[in-house]
């Protein structure tokens, strides 16, 4: 029977031949914690009696959502994480020293490749998809299990397949495919199943927004989302000391789908997620002809905090001034990005305009610092997800976006279309 490339990645996992409903005992190439989650796994880990991880090296903490501390609960939540990578002579810790938001860190040091079964306690996991793994979010204590047994049950995820055509235009990205597919199948239009980007689309979309896409495949209910290894993605991971040697594998002509969705993406406008769902999308030209007025602009996050997003907000804001109504919030999602950036002019631009540059972290996104909202602001966000209090009161309202959009409506002090 022919097979996607989701039950190959599992069938080469566990030695044989498996499809879509089977329950599976996979091996796991890189577990992933962080420093909301991690701690709840290390107990579970020290309280089963276990000493030791069973695979060290496919074990990786990143501490991304409160670092530098915000106070002094996330600072002993850091500790409790800091302590047993020293206690494990952890390889693949990351703080401060070398810190970055954990799911554009680990495809920028080699550490998920191609082939990868790969899990996370954090729902956005499904990012890695986008480099030809299978790679999904689960619980503190499924991580911990993991930890202890360097595997985990899986079902093996049926496969929605998504056919784009045409060619972006130019400030169309890899955001605006993902919240269109959300808008059409509804946030949980895909539970419990991976949706796997194809079509002729997808040599003119970059790595990052390739990320962007299997990023919110969970906003769409999905277990994972993945892209299939190109020349894009080889030459990605080209200049990359990568953790294993990538296995390339492709879903079958024939393969069986439970659904087929086409869009035509050279007809795509940008698009705008109203609150209070990624589903609730509009084209730009809708919310430009509602004139939403905004309070913060922020571009970040493990959706759109790469250097394609710096650099597309650097052309947008050059020469102009954010809004006096406005605050421009824009976070790298790694310190390598940070730097490439500054090197490039791009922080430079942007803090002449008026923004504020900050250090990687996803604190904004979940409301948790650097860019908490009042009572009524009112966002436009490159983040993930707009549901009420996501990103602080329960009265604001955050509009999704892509870069460009963001950045142009932080001089405009309205929800802008860059075109």
């Amino acid at each position: 029977m022919a097979q996607t490339i989701t039950e190959k990645i599992f069938s080469e996992h566990v030695g044989k031949k498996v499809y879509a409903g089977e329950i599976v005992r996979s091996p796991i190439d890189m577990v992933i914690g962080n420093d909301i989650t991690t701690p709840i796994s290390i107990k579970a880990f020290e309280e089963s009696g276990a000493e030791k991880l069973a695979n060290p090296d496919g074990f990786s903490i990143v501490l991304d959502h409160f670092i530098p501390a915000k106070d002094i609960a996330s600072a002993n939540q850091a500790r409790i994480s800091r302590d047993f990578a020293k206690k494990h002579n952890l390889k693949n810790f990351f703080d401060e020293k070398d810190m970055g938001i954990e799911h554009a860190l680990l495809p920028e040091k080699g550490l998920v490749v191609p082939g990868d079964v790969i899990i996370g306690a954090d729902s956005h996991t499904c990012t890695h998809g986008a480099l030809g793994a299978f790679s999904t979010g689960m619980g503190s204590t499924d991580l911990a299990f993991a930890m202890i047994t360097g595997g985990n049950w899986f079902k093996v995820p049926e496969s929605i397949k998504v056919v784009l055509s045409g060619r972006p235009g130019k400030y169309t990205t890899g955001k605006d495919i993902i919240l269109e597919i959300i808008r059409m199948i509804g946030v949980d239009g895909a539970l419990y199943k991976t949706l796997e980007f194809t079509g002729s689309t997808i040599e003119h979309l970059s790595m990052d927004d390739r990320f962007s896409m299997c990023n919110m495949a969970i906003e769409a209910g999905a277990k994972s989302g993945i892209v299939a290894v190109d020349d894009i993605t080889r030459e990605f991971l080209s200049d990359k000391e990568l953790a294993r040697e990538p296995k390339e594998h492709y879903s079958d002509a024939d393969a069986s789908y439970s659904q087929i969705l086409e869009i035509d993406v050279a007809n795509l406008d940008p698009v705008i997620a109203y609150p209070f769902l990624p589903s609730n999308g509009h084209s730009v030209v809708q919310a430009v002809a509602d004139k939403i007025k905004v309070d913060q602009a922020f571009i970040g996050s493990c959706t759109n905090g790469r250097l394609a997003d710096l650099k597309v907000a650097a052309e947008i804001l050059k020469g102009k001034k954010v809004h006096p109504d406005v605050r421009l919030i824009v976070t790298p999602g790694t310190q390598k990005i940070l730097r490439e950036a500054n090197h490039l002019g791009y922080i430079d631009i942007i803090v002449d305009a008026g923004g504020v540059v900050s250090n990687p972290t996803c604190g904004a996104c979940l409301g948790g610092y650097m860019g908490i909202l009042g009572d009524g602001e009112v966002a436009i966000s490159t983040t993930n997800r707009n549901f009420v209090g996501r990103m602080g009161s329960r009265s604001s309202k955050v509009y999704l976006a892509n870069s460009a959009v963001a950045a142009i409506s932080a001089i405009t002090g309205y929800i802008t279309d860059p075109r």
